[in-house]
């Protein structure tokens, strides 16, 4: 049985973070999903663990492909919006299922140099552009609509 089957045995995504983002694909053990919040390029990794509110509490296997892919996830981001920062955080304080925000900063934004959660309210995306910014998300982390076209190791190289 695979790391991915069996990370995915039991889990369910919090209705918080259901209604806050749009689906972009699966990679590794994780969803990655885009937060609907034009201010910012801003994805979740969310791993796919029933019950997971801490990365200490998974098994040092599901931390390094967490590790991993979030790695891959802030490096292709950069590379897709050219950032000047890139913002990796687990807090969990308001939504305790683990989930890890990448979000692209720069010194122009709204909230810089603060964080970018609870200082404004999100601006959604219109429907065209929270299409097209998934198609570019899919595209640079080479996601089809299902999951990874490619394994990690390829996609990092």
């Amino acid at each position: 049985m695979s790391a991915e089957v069996v990370a995915a045995e039991g889990f369910e995504l919090d209705h918080r973070i259901e209604r806050d983002t749009v689906l972009v694909g699966r990679l590794g053990i994780c969803e990655v999903r885009l937060m609907n919040d034009s201010a910012y390029p801003w994805c979740l990794l969310v791993p796919m663990v029933a019950d997971a509110t801490e990365l200490h509490e998974l098994t040092r296997i599901q931390r390094c492909s967490i590790n991993d892919t979030s790695c891959l996830l802030a490096t292709v981001m950069m590379g897709l919006f050219s950032g000047e920062k890139m913002n990796v955080a687990a807090l969990g304080n308001v939504v305790p299922q683990l989930h890890i925000h990448h979000i692209v900063r720069f010194s122009d934004d709204q909230a810089w140099p603060g964080p970018v959660w609870g200082r404004f309210p999100a601006t959604p995306y219109e429907p065209e552009a929270l299409s097209l910014r998934v198609a570019d998300l899919r595209a640079a982390l080479s996601l089809d609509d299902t999951g990874p076209i490619a394994s990690l190791t390829d996609n990092a190289g």
